[in-house]
């Protein structure tokens, strides 16, 4: 076959650079117009809108939260929420008296969910107080194969309490839901409610002197730094379930919830977290921190404007 004349060559380079021109524009239309999948990680989903189903400020995600400048919303105030409920064998144990606490988390098909994913080193995380914010417990039970939850209790006086199930459940696609629920305990017997202490950003718990630094407000998100100290020398706490702490946030109005992780880092020997306020008004805050393998909890009443 003969050769093309030099003229017919240059004509035909011009057409294959037209066409693979055409190629390149309509690939990059329909990249532009393919969907994107939505990115998912353990503990990240939300159920619906419910608040309930969004109790956690991450770090990476405090900042967008302060950002709204609305309030951060709270879980724990209801059994049910995203199709999840709470389901306790028995709401009534003995006040000082160790017994085993069991119960299970019905899903949006009616039975117990046996899957979670980890968050922080626990597929679920079991928080309990007194109405009254007195007797903390951060508590991590441990799962049957029917899904039933079981974990040594004492409800040290009698009262009323606030059971939280901080779960994120993995639904039939994979994803992560996560949820806090709440149900209430009874302790039967005569006692009486102890006033919230008033505002303080020190406490003594077991030998240590806790303090923090940074003023809680609604809507916006600021640092809030806490020092361990032991006979006037920083403690350096050791990480526990995955972080250097946990801060639990108990609105006393509603008993609403919310748990803070700190940032990865210690910020010249203090557990750094990021709060904005559930709400105006008082609120208790419990932070978990572990010295020597032994884990201690410091409480603190806040006044939030």
């Amino acid at each position: 076959m003969p050769e093309p004349a030099p003229g017919r060559r240059r004509a035909i380079r011009r057409l294959a650079i037209g066409a693979l021109g055409v190629v390149i524009v309509l690939a990059a239309v329909l990249l532009a117009r393919a969907p994107v999948p939505a990115a998912s990680a353990p503990g990240a989903g939300v159920a619906g809108t419910d608040p309930e189903a969004a109790p956690h400020t991450h770090v990476g995600m405090a900042g967008m939260v302060g950002m709204t400048g609305a309030a951060v919303p709270v879980g724990g105030t209801s059994a049910s929420a995203g199709g999840y409920t709470f389901v306790p064998t028995v709401t009534t144990l003995g006040a000082g008296d160790p017994d085993t606490f069991r119960f299970h988390i019905q899903g949006p098909d009616g039975r117990a969910v046996t899957r979670f994913a980890i968050v922080q080193d626990r597929p679920l995380h079991l928080v309990v107080v007194r109405h009254d914010l007195t007797g903390f417990q951060h508590l991590h039970p441990t799962m049957a194969p029917d899904g039933t939850w079981s974990v040594p209790l004492t409800l040290p006086e009698p009262g009323t309490y606030r059971a939280y199930a901080d779960f994120s459940a993995l639904d039939a696609k994979g994803n992560a839901v996560a949820a806090v629920l709440g149900v209430d305990l009874t302790a039967p017997g005569t006692g009486s409610a102890a006033p919230l202490p008033p505002p303080s950003t020190v406490d003594n718990v077991d030998g240590f002197t806790v303090s923090y630094q940074g003023t809680p407000k609604v809507g916006v998100t600021e640092p809030l730094l806490f020092t361990i100290r032991q006979g006037g020398r920083v403690v350096t706490p050791e990480p526990y379930l995955g972080t250097y702490g946990h801060l639990v946030v108990v609105r006393p109005s509603d008993l609403g919830y919310l748990h803070v992780h700190p940032e990865p880092q210690l910020t010249g020997g203090a557990v750094k977290f990021w709060l904005a306020a559930p709400g105006t008004g008082d609120f208790r805050m419990y932070v978990d921190f572990q010295v020597s393998g032994v884990v201690h909890a410091a409480a603190f009443t806040v006044a939030a404007s």
